[in-house]
């Protein structure tokens, strides 16, 4: 990851569980790796944000999403972006219902508490939680609908409105 870091300008991990029990039965892989990793691009100064798949019966525990939003903010900063991602039934989960969108705002809300600042939910095209809010004069930054950017308003990494800084890769 270090190495890589050299050349990746920004990178976006994605999380499908919060304990070892749920990484050894579904990815077959471990949840230390993919915290290890993510600490290691933020360290190496590389743009990171961070996916997090809500899958009902899974992934959905609210104690444990309290968990690793606080782990995020102690590890990665609170201007680490967090994605709360709607599940959907497919491939080898067909018998999982869609993750509810209460589950998502719920999950938002608990990030926000944490002090983490940019938290988003994601695959629900539409909802307000898509997208990018100044966390000082509240004022509409970057409006999305699904993966497409239908306003962005960022004026040199600002926000228009008041000025206040936008972390991020802004072009």
């Amino acid at each position: 990851m270090r190495l890589l870091a050299k050349y990746v300008d920004a990178f976006s991990v994605s999380i499908k569980g919060f304990t070892e029990d749920v990484y050894k039965q579904y990815c077959r892989g471990s949840l230390k790796t993919v915290l290890t990793a993510m600490e290691t691009v933020r360290g190496e100064g590389a743009w990171l944000e961070v996916v997090a798949l809500l899958i009902p019966g899974v992934s959905d525990d609210s104690k444990q999403i309290r968990w690793f939003c606080e782990w995020m903010f102690r590890h990665l900063g609170a201007d680490t972006p967090l994605h709360f991602s709607r599940f959907y039934p497919s491939y080898k989960l067909k018998n999982l219902p869609p993750t509810p969108v209460s589950t998502l705002e719920e999950a938002r809300k608990t990030a926000l508490s944490t002090g983490l600042k940019y938290v988003y939910i994601g695959n629900l095209p539409g909802h307000n939680g898509g997208n990018t809010y100044c966390t000082k004069c509240r004022s509409l930054v970057v409006q999305r609908i699904g993966f497409r950017v239908v306003s962005n308003r960022v004026r040199r990494g600002s926000c228009p409105t008041c000025g206040t800084g936008l972390p991020g890769r802004w072009v």
